[in-house]
C-alpha cells in the first residue's frame, strides 16, 4: 500500500484531512476516486472549495491539478456546482 502523499498534489494536511475521512492509502483514493473523496471531505470541512476537487482529480490522473484539461476541470465545476447551496 502506498502512502497518500506519494501521490501528485496530495501534501502531509491534505494526506491528513484525506485520512480523516477513512481514505488512508493512495489505493483507497484511487479506488473511490475525486469526487467521492471530495463528497467525504467536504461533508466533514465544508470550507473546502473546488480546488480541492481539481487537487484530488490531479492525484487520480497522476498530473498537476493545474494542468488539468480544460473539459475536465468543467466537468469537475458542474459537479461541485450540484453541492452548492
Amino acid at each position: 500500500m502506498s502512502e497518500l502523499i506519494s501521490l501528485k498534489n496530495i501534501g502531509a494536511e491534505m494526506s491528513r484531512k484525506l485520512k480523516s475521512v477513512d481514505i488512508n492509502t493512495a489505493e483507497d483514493l484511487l479506488a473511490v476516486g475525486s469526487k467521492e473523496a471530495y463528497l467525504r471531505l467536504k461533508a466533514q470541512y465544508p470550507e473546502i472549495c473546488l480546488v480541492f476537487l481539481y487537487v484530488l482529480q490531479g492525484a487520480v490522473d497522476n498530473v498537476d491539478y493545474n494542468r488539468l484539461s480544460e473539459e475536465t476541470k468543467a466537468d469537475l465545476k458542474e459537479f461541485d456546482n450540484r453541492f452548492k447551496k
